[in-house]
């Protein structure tokens, strides 16, 4: 499985991938069982991995019982769109950088940012 989202080690964005598929409070249990079905993998290892992104930022936990579980603090497309910014600020001139961009995406690519765009003036407009 090729890993998309950057921003995590590659475990990491393995986990988080899984978290957001899921969509619903999960264990470390459950990640583990699932890991396995692909790699061999400790269950302290998946655990440290999982405290690691809490300590980021990146995942809240609730506690069930005696274990927690963990959630996602942003969507996949909140933190991609988080990365694309930081991207953004650090290329001096973002309009260029942006342009470039778009000179990169397929036609339908443009089409839908342009429904994007229009949806994203009607809300302000309606703000």
């Amino acid at each position: 499985m090729a890993v998309s989202v950057r921003g995590f080690g590659e475990l990491e964005a393995v986990i988080m991938e899984r978290l957001w598929s899921w969509g619903r409070p999960t264990s470390v249990r459950e990640v583990v069982d699932d890991l396995r079905r692909e790699r061999q993998i400790a269950y302290t290892t998946v655990m440290t991995v999982l405290d690691n992104l809490h300590r980021k930022g990146a995942v809240r936990r609730e506690l069930d019982g005696r274990a927690y579980r963990y959630v996602p603090v942003q969507t996949r497309e909140q933190h991609v769109a988080g990365l694309l910014s930081a991207v953004l600020d650090d290329a001096g001139d973002r309009t260029a950088a942006l342009l470039g961009f778009v000179d990169r995406m397929s036609r339908s690519e443009v089409s839908a940012l342009r429904r994007a765009l229009d949806e994203y003036d009607t809300r302000r407009r309606h703000r």
